[in-house]
């Protein structure tokens, strides 16, 4: 940007104008003016002067081709070895990868496998749940989902570390795990504002639709509605659960006169979808299992207090995203890009 500036502050400055209000007009600071008017009348050009020190010899563009023809034929490469396949720095290879290839690491990620009709489905449905959530009921909607959580601490491979002066020992870096740990299936909803309480499934009690609409949305969702709603419009959103799907169960939202997504209208495989599946449940279980429980009695404390604890903003930026995964869903033909 600069060197194309060269030319305007030398005229301007032939003509009879101030370095300072040179620098004010073309927006540029007055050091930087200074510099490149003193320059010029030193050695009667604007150019660059010659750099000291060691010229680059490791980017090279022979290097250069070869590390894009092995990335083209396996774009899985590790830098690590490129760099000792060509008996140079993993920071050169990065450098060349990056500012010379314009290549940037992408992660690989586990997506569905859906058949081409089951995308053409999501689609259909996607677009028809878009046109009606963006009719002012996204806001509105309770999102709601069930998770087995367990006592055991939960570890994000990616980002946890341990901070030490040398290598910690394999037990200071282990996170122990068993063949069965004491576990809890766990039923919660959200929705931009509000939380419903949670529900703690007995070990041993299956979720069968006597369940669903006895011990949930019969003694939970109801009651809490009454309370959050009024007499406000509101929409009811679940997943296509056995369950959630039985006549029984629809047939109870149609008798208590509670607006719902049908099973026919809920896209199929679409954790992607829903805020409790793609933001709620991985940000509660982080805070609440970040350290392994005793019992099922303190994980289930624990649960409950970092539920309460779950802020605003995100619940609303969670919910507001879905109209954004919708979107992205019909733009990409129907495919999922996380589960």
């Amino acid at each position: 940007m600069d060197k194309d500036k060269r030319p305007a502050i030398i005229r301007l400055i032939k003509s009879g104008m101030k370095i300072s209000n040179v620098a004010r007009r073309l927006v540029m600071p007055v050091r930087t003016v200074r510099a490149i008017v003193k320059r010029y009348r030193d050695t009667g050009s604007t150019d660059d002067s010659p750099r000291s020190g060691r010229p680059k010899s490791v980017c090279t563009p022979e290097i250069v081709k070869k590390i894009r023809e092995k990335i083209r034929r396996n774009p899985h490469r590790s830098m690590r070895k490129l760099a000792r396949e060509h008996k140079i720095s993993d920071r050169s290879v990065r450098r060349i990868v990056n500012n010379k290839l314009k290549l940037y690491p992408y992660k690989i990620q586990k997506v569905q496998n859906l058949t081409e009709q089951a995308k053409r489905n999501r689609v259909v449905k996607s677009n028809a749940l878009l046109d009606r959530l963006e009719n002012g009921t996204l806001l509105k909607t309770l999102w709601t989902d069930e998770k087995l959580f367990t006592v055991e601490q939960v570890v994000n491979k990616q980002n946890d570390r341990i901070l030490a002066s040398s290598l910690p020992g394999a037990s200071d870096r282990a996170i122990k795990r068993s063949s069965h740990p004491a576990s809890v299936m766990v039923w919660g909803g959200v929705t931009a504002r509000y939380k419903t309480p949670l529900v703690f499934v007995n070990p041993g009690v299956k979720i069968n639709k006597e369940y669903y609409i006895d011990s949930i949305l019969e003694s939970v969702v109801k009651p809490w509605a009454i309370r959050t709603f009024k007499k406000r419009k509101w929409l009811f959103q679940q997943d296509g659960a056995p369950a959630h799907t039985a006549k029984l169960t629809q047939q109870w939202f149609e008798n208590n006169a509670v607006d719902f997504i049908r099973k026919e209208e809920w896209p199929g495989y679409s954790p992607d979808l829903n805020p409790m599946d793609f933001a709620i449940w991985g940000y509660l279980e982080s805070k609440a299992c970040a350290t392994p429980h005793r019992n099922l009695n303190s994980l289930q404390s624990a649960l409950i207090r970092e539920w309460n604890k779950i802020p605003l903003k995100m619940l609303r930026a969670s919910v507001e995203s879905v109209s954004k995964r919708l979107k992205a869903c019909i733009e990409a033909d129907g495919d999922i890009f996380e589960i």
